[in-house]
């Protein structure tokens, strides 16, 4: 096995014993892996720069963080394993409704017990370079090429967009704000006369270079620049809105893809391994990841490495959340794990999981091209947000990259949308500031579909352990004019009173890119020079209300009280007007009675126009969810949750 020692450094009672149901009482185990791969092994030898790391015994060795949580009575036979989301354990407030604690902590809340009542046994899997240490965030640390073995050296593209103005920056990744604070990327040469700095007005807008001597590798003290190789300062300050990007040569060259290769021997050892902690407890293992790590399973499987060194697979299934159609930086030299926004090697062609024919270079290939060549292509349920369709990429992975038509799903893809959502899922209060220190011309979208990822999972499970097929697909077609463009969705909410529409010339766009010669090899030109017209951009269809169609829709979308967008524009404060907010949408409540809407000029029915009572309301949010139970859709148990998540939206939006 390439995980060749599992070092344990803490072992107790989680929660203290506390029991969840017929599972019982759970054990936590925090441990060390000791991984050591050889990098010219198959598999192995599709990581960057791997090669060049340094060897003991013709093997490259690396560790990283691991956690489990063990039924101590009845289990489900499966493993569940979370790829933690910037070294953030996720999977308890993605499935167990847990509170989202932004402020990384060692304790891992079990929210309301779903994950432990139904018997799964769990794993964090550390996979992140640059995740932050010491603390309690999850990672590896990785190999490092050693400084006389980089050829050629390369760049890298960092990129920033204040929203206030600010000094200086770190050089980290910053799209994310405060929940971010990776691990910095320094600078090699303080006075490199190489380096550059770009900005620009808006994402395509032209780019000018800012002069060599307006800004340093320093940080701020006390409005003096301090040379620091961790640093970028700017004279007269970063400004809000702008975009800027820096092009440099890091002093560090980490082997980032060998974040991948432990969620692959992680899991081949918990399973097969008689060391294994987990023994006896599953037969049957999933991966799971959201967002950045979504897209981290996505270039996993494009890589084709779901087969470990013993041959066996690693995983049987894959639930991907809100990746839409993205890749991103896991296995490329000098690789930002959290990237997104900025164009790189995580936009790149293919984007559908069987081949397709990109128009810009007559390439023809598909994401699970590897993976169907080496075998052990897991089951994959793929889920998407609104989010994911308004920037742009989401629909790429079912529509035609010249949008000629719809694709077939491979047999081993689901693939559904949560209507009317945003990428994360909606909470309480209503606000317009988010926690990255974004400001929104609107309240953020409050719905809450974690009750449909909660059914997502389990029917993963049964297809995976049971060989029952999960629920027919449901999302956006142009076959059915449930997919329409941009343009022709905002034209449907023009109509509401006082919406911030994008403009269509800032909405992102995913386009051919030219990453330079050795981008094959995982090594990038940059800033990526756009080779080609955009491809095709689709969202979801509307109903009148201005909520989505073609997906599938928690009650409180099929019975609303609101308009719910998976788009927020910039708040003209914040800069970048007409810009979108990475991640948010929008909530726009309905008038309350006919009085307010015929003052607001609102054609959206009002609420009391549409239920009786708040109790009318409530019974018809309980028929639609019954009826989602009797398309597998739902759980049978998160009825009541549906209906209280409801009653909290209501009650927040038009109760006195």
């Amino acid at each position: 096995m390439a995980l060749e020692r599992l070092e344990i450094i803490r072992r107790e009672p989680y929660r203290e014993g506390e029991p969840f149901g017929a599972s019982g009482p759970y054990e936590r185990i925090d441990a060390i892996a000791h991984y050591a791969v050889n990098p010219d092994l198959p598999g192995n030898d599709r990581i960057t720069d791997l090669h060049l790391a340094e060897r003991c015994e013709g093997k490259v060795g690396f560790t990283g963080d691991v956690t489990l949580l063990v039924p101590q009575a009845e289990a489900n036979g499966a493993l569940l394993v979370n790829f933690p989301n910037r070294g953030n354990r996720t999977v308890m407030r993605t499935f167990n409704a847990a509170p989202v604690d932004l402020m990384p902590t060692d304790e891992i809340d079990p929210g309301d017990g779903f994950l432990m009542r139904h018997g799964w046994t769990l794993a964090f899997c550390g996979w992140q370079w640059d995740a932050p240490k010491p603390g309690p965030r999850m990672g590896i640390r990785a190999p490092h090429v050693p400084l006389n073995a980089r050829a050629p050296d390369g760049t890298m593209q960092l990129r920033i967009q204040p929203d206030e103005i600010t000094d200086a920056f770190s050089l980290t990744d910053h799209h994310v704000g405060s929940i971010g604070q990776h691990s910095p990327i320094p600078v090699r040469d303080v006075d490199d006369p190489e380096a550059r700095l770009l900005v620009r007005p808006s994402l395509y807008g032209e780019a000018e270079e800012i002069p060599r001597h307006l800004w340093q590798f320093a940080r701020d003290e006390d409005r003096m620049a301090a040379s620091d190789p961790e640093w970028l300062r700017l004279e007269g300050g970063f400004q809000p809105g702008l975009i800027y990007d820096l092009i440099y040569t890091p002093r560090d060259c980490p082997v980032a893809g060998a974040g991948m290769l432990a969620m692959r021997d992680l899991a081949a050892f918990l399973r097969r391994d008689q060391a294994s902690p987990v023994a006896g407890k599953a037969d049957h293992v999933i991966g799971e990841g959201l967002s950045q790590c979504g897209r981290l399973m996505r270039t996993f499987l494009g890589l084709g490495l779901n087969v470990a060194e013993d041959g066996g697979a690693a995983y049987d299934g894959m639930l991907i959340h809100v990746a839409g159609a993205r890749r991103g930086e896991f296995n490329t030299r000098y690789g930002q794990p959290s990237v997104q926004p900025t164009p790189s090697f995580g936009h790149l062609f293919p984007f559908a999981d069987d081949p397709t024919s990109d128009p810009a270079s007559g390439q023809s290939s598909g994401l699970l091209d590897a993976q169907r060549e080496r075998g052990h292509v897991p089951k994959i349920i793929q889920t998407d947000t609104s989010a994911e369709y308004w920037r742009g990429d989401a629909a790429l992975a079912h529509v035609a990259p010249d949008g000629s038509g719809d694709l077939e799903l491979p047999k081993e893809v689901r693939r559904y949308l949560y209507a009317s959502t945003q990428h994360s899922p909606g909470i309480l209060p209503l606000a317009d500031i988010s926690p990255f220190g974004s400001h929104g011309s609107h309240s953020f979208n409050v719905t809450d579909y974690r009750p449909l990822h909660r059914a997502a999972l389990t029917n993963l499970l049964a297809w995976v352990r049971d060989g029952i097929d999960p629920p027919p697909s449901v999302y956006p077609r142009l076959s059915d004019g449930t997919a329409i463009t941009r343009d022709e969705a905002m034209a449907g909410l023009s109509v509401i009173p006082d919406i911030a529409l994008p403009e269509e010339t800032l909405l992102p766009v995913i386009r051919p890119l030219d990453l330079g010669p050795l981008a094959d090899r995982g090594i990038g030109t940059f800033p990526a020079r756009p080779c080609g017209p955009p491809y095709p951009r689709f969202v979801p269809a509307l109903d009148r209300d201005g909520n989505e169609v073609g997906a599938v829709r928690m009650p409180d979308i099929e019975i609303p009280i609101a308009t719910h967008t998976g788009f927020n524009v910039r708040n003209p404060v914040s800069g970048g007007t007409g810009q979108l907010l990475e991640y948010l949408g929008s909530t726009l409540p309905f008038a309350r009675n006919a009085a307010e809407r015929a003052r607001n000029a609102d054609p959206r029915p009002a609420v009391s126009e549409r239920y009786a009572s708040r109790a009318d309301y409530l019974a018809q949010i309980r028929v639609a969810a019954i009826r989602l139970v009797s398309e597998r859709l739902l759980l049978e148990e998160d009825i009541e949750l549906c209906i209280e998540l409801a009653a909290d939206r209501y009650d927040a939006l038009h109760e006195d």
